[in-house]
């Protein structure tokens, strides 16, 4: 298996385990908010069945149905993912409100608190774990599996202090309040998930840091051609993809241009992973003679990007 097909595999032994433990707890201590912290655990399971899905189809190379490969299984698992997370959200506020006007007796917050410290620690881990593959192999399904359990976390922390503060004081209204403070922030972690996705699945541009390295890269090699247009880029998974048109002098013989093209894309490549780079060639349409033993009294005749050609070269 590759790391990203591990770290998912991971994630799911960890949520099987937490989801039983928190259900388990939450239904004999008689806690929404753990009940509730079960449900949202469960998702994540889910949540990490989809990734390793995901991350396991989107492993496979392009074919005669997928030329551009299959990362977008990943873009389209993490819309799945927060979809699941919004209907969890909506579990957790039915089952809370009525708790409002009162009722549900807390039959032992100190077990409820205990499962959720164990939650945290391990989430913590396996978070920490799903995010640095991620990052590593810019998986969008992985970074979807470690924020859902980062948001864990944070509602396990808030259920903790909930069950602190319910043996403290014995106000049991707490137990509720808490589970709908979770659901607020699952409803937070599934929108920007949607959008994330949304935005590799409708083919918007990198981003801008991305493509200014790619301006970059162009500018360091602008000697070598005339100008660029029509640049254009896009993300699918965790593949990028640029594609552009370089005008080079009319006379320049193709070997020269390939080489050249050739050496762009080799150090886009090392600039940015994943990268997949397709540069269309054109003839400058004004006159690009030699430019060898021009001087600047010699330029009559030459198109205007020409003319900035040869004013670089006689500099």
């Amino acid at each position: 298996m590759n790391e990203k097909v591990k770290a998912a595999a991971l994630s799911i032994g960890s949520n099987t385990v937490l989801t039983f433990g928190k259900l388990a707890v939450g239904l004999s201590i008689n806690s929404v908010s753990v009940i509730s912290e079960a449900f949202h655990s469960a998702l994540d399971l889910a949540a990490a069945l989809i990734a390793f899905a995901a991350v396991r189809k989107s492993s496979k190379p392009a074919d005669k149905r997928h030329h551009y490969g299959h990362g977008k299984v990943e873009n389209l698992s993490s819309i799945i993912e927060a979809l699941m997370i919004v209907a969890a959200g909506v579990i957790i506020i039915l089952n809370a409100l009525p708790r409002l006007k009162g009722g549900g007796e807390i039959h032992n917050p100190a077990l409820g608190a205990a499962v959720m410290a164990v939650s945290v620690a391990v989430n913590i881990l396996v978070s920490k774990r799903l995010l640095k593959v991620a990052r590593e192999t810019d998986s969008p399904a992985l970074a979807a599996d470690g924020w859902h359990l980062l948001t864990d976390v944070y509602t396990s922390l808030g259920v903790f202090v909930g069950m602190g503060a319910i043996y403290l004081t014995g106000y049991e209204i707490i137990d509720p309040i808490i589970a709908l403070g979770v659901a607020l922030l699952i409803f937070r972690a599934a929108f920007d998930l949607i959008r994330d996705s949304m935005h590799s699945i409708l083919d918007f541009g990198l981003p801008e840091e991305e493509e200014s390295i790619i301006r970059e890269i162009l500018k360091k090699y602008s000697s070598g051609f005339v100008e660029y247009h029509k640049l254009r880029t896009r993300k699918s998974g965790s593949d990028r993809y640029v594609d552009l048109h370089l005008v080079v002098p009319k006379d320049e013989d193709i070997k020269t241009a390939h080489a050249l093209c050739d050496q762009i894309e080799k150090e886009m490549q090392d600039s940015l992973a994943g990268l997949h780079m397709l540069i269309h060639i054109e003839p400058c349409g004004g006159f690009c003679e030699d430019l060898e033993g021009r001087d600047e009294h010699n330029k009559l005749g030459q198109c205007p990007e020409c003319e900035k050609r040869v004013d670089a070269k006689i500099k």
